[in-house]
């Protein structure tokens, strides 16, 4: 049994459906919407302890549902003002996964200078930027396989060497050097925990 949600209210019988669930796919919409409808709730406890603690238990999530996964999620930010700093807005995701940052839609609707802003503020997550028909399997909160037809992009800012982005103001833009991208296709993977890539399949739990 995998429970489907959409972007309206926690329905009152929604723990106890949680808790005989295989599974959770989270649709798209509003990323927003789904954090403040889910956040703070014992059905958003319920389902990360299960994911956490028990093998099998899957949750998924397309558009705004893969979006809201993260620890830090973007929320708002189109990729004309990108490259400017205040033109990407973030808040609190739920959490599903640490030290990642999600973006969908990503080579559709040229996302890359959004995803780099995000990254480029918040260096120790990994940016994930999702391509149309494409998707990641993520074992065990660290291994990123894709699956799909198209790619997947890794932004790394663990190596940055400079970066400009706390020291000028609001709509202006910023520089920063040494920031990794790596292109991932169909069966290739990524260390989270690691942040290295690699060409070897991972099996995929459940």
């Amino acid at each position: 049994m995998c429970l489907i949600f959409a972007t309206g209210a926690v329905k009152p019988d929604a723990i106890e459906r949680l808790a005989k669930a295989d599974g959770v796919m989270m649709s798209g919409g509003n990323q927003l919407r789904l954090t403040t409808i889910f956040g703070g709730t014992a059905f958003l406890e319920l389902m990360k302890r299960r994911y956490h603690e028990e093998e099998g238990f899957v949750i998924a999530g397309t558009s705004a549902g893969a979006m809201c996964m993260s620890s830090t999620m973007i929320y708002q930010g189109h990729s004309s003002s990108g490259l400017v700093k205040g033109g990407v807005k973030m808040t609190t995701g739920a959490s599903l996964i640490q030290d990642v940052i999600i973006d969908s839609h990503f080579v559709e609707r040229g996302r890359f200078s959004r995803l780099s802003q995000a990254v480029a503020s918040n260096p120790n997550a990994i940016g994930i930027g999702l391509g149309e028909d494409t998707g990641v399997v993520i074992t065990d909160a660290d291994m990123c396989e894709t699956i799909g037809s198209g790619q997947v992009m890794i932004f790394d800012g663990h190596d940055i060497s400079y970066s400009d982005y706390a020291d000028v103001e609001e709509g202006e833009p910023f520089s920063i050097e040494g920031m990794k991208v790596h292109i991932i296709s169909k069966g290739h993977s990524y260390s989270v925990k690691q942040r290295a890539f690699s060409a070897v399949r991972v099996p995929v739990r459940g």
